[in-house]
């Protein structure tokens, strides 16, 4: 394993935890008077951010490089 895998692999582990807790809380959470509850709204904006970032360390991204031609949208006509 690469030495960096590790520390995404303690990243990924670090935000499933905060999600099981930050969906704990909003569960436990007293039922708000929509868009009028300033915490509420936090919670699911942290929620939304927790999710970005767990969906970012799981996506493949594609890196070109001068062994591997472009998108094929990417390429032009010849």
């Amino acid at each position: 394993m690469y030495e960096f895998q590790k520390h995404l692999d303690a990243a990924q582990r670090e935000l499933l935890l905060a999600q099981k807790r930050l969906r704990a809380e909003i569960a436990a959470y007293p039922v708000p008077i929509s868009g009028c509850d300033v915490q509420f709204n936090h919670l699911l904006a942290q929620r939304a951010k927790i999710c970005q970032a767990i969906e970012a360390l799981n996506a493949d991204i594609f890196v070109p490089t001068s062994r591997q031609p472009m998108h094929p949208h990417e390429l032009s006509p010849q």
